[in-house]
C-alpha cells in the first residue's frame, strides 16, 4: 500500500485508502499519496475536481486543455498544454474513472513529452471532522537514467501545489457565495 504516513483516521478515511489508494509496486515503479485537508464543504471541492476537461480551475500549471475525445466523462481523452519551466510541454491524458456519488477520480497519462510513463493517479474527497479532506495517490514509471526517489519528488511537488491550489481557491469560492 503506498499510501503509509496518513495521520489518524476515521473508520470512512481507511475504507477509501483501502480501497482507492492500495497499490502494490512493480520494481520499475515508485508511488505515493499526499492528503489535504480542505476548509470548504465537499461539493463545492468536487465540483472542481470532476472538472476533466478544466484542470486549469485549480492546478497552476496548467495553461491550457483541450479534450481530444468524449465529453469530460469516463473514457474522455484530454491535451494538456503546461506552463513554461516545467520539463515538459504537453500530456495525453484519459479519464479511467468518475463516481460522483462516491467523489472518486481516476486518470491515466497516455502521452505527452514528458517522462511519467504509466502514470495513474486517484483523488478522493470525504468530509472529516468539519472539513473536506483530498487524497490524491499515484504510480509511475521510473525512467531510465533516473531513480525513485527523484521521480516521485517531482510528482510529489506537482501533486502538493494542485492540492495546495485547491486548498485556497475553495475556502475564497465559498466566502463569495455566502
Amino acid at each position: 500500500m503506498i499510501c503509509k504516513q496518513i495521520l489518524e483516521t476515521t473508520p470512512t478515511t481507511k475504507s477509501t485508502l483501502n480501497t482507492y489508494h492500495a497499490s502494490k509496486l512493480s520494481s520499475n515503479q515508485c508511488g505515493s499519496c499526499l492528503v489535504q485537508a480542505i476548509d470548504a464543504p465537499l461539493p463545492l471541492v468536487w465540483s472542481l475536481i470532476r472538472r476533466f476537461e478544466h484542470p486549469q480551475g485549480y492546478k497552476l500549471f496548467v495553461k491550457k486543455c483541450t479534450l481530444l475525445a468524449g465529453d469530460g466523462g469516463i473514457g474522455s481523452v484530454r491535451e494538456v498544454t503546461v506552463t513554461s519551466g516545467l520539463p515538459a510541454g504537453v500530456s495525453v491524458e484519459r479519464l479511467d474513472k468518475l463516481d460522483n456519488d462516491k467523489h472518486v477520480l481516476k486518470f491515466s497519462i497516455i502521452g505527452g513529452d514528458h517522462r511519467l510513463v504509466n502514470y495513474s493517479s486517484t483523488i478522493t474527497l470525504h468530509e472529516e471532522e468539519e472539513k473536506t479532506m483530498a487524497i490524491e495517490s499515484y504510480v509511475v514509471d521510473i525512467p531510465s537514467g533516473s531513480s525513485g526517489e527523484d521521480t516521485c519528488s517531482f510528482a510529489n511537488t506537482i501533486i502538493a501545489c494542485n492540492l495546495r491550489s485547491l486548498a485556497k481557491i475553495t475556502p475564497e469560492m465559498f466566502c463569495k457565495d455566502n
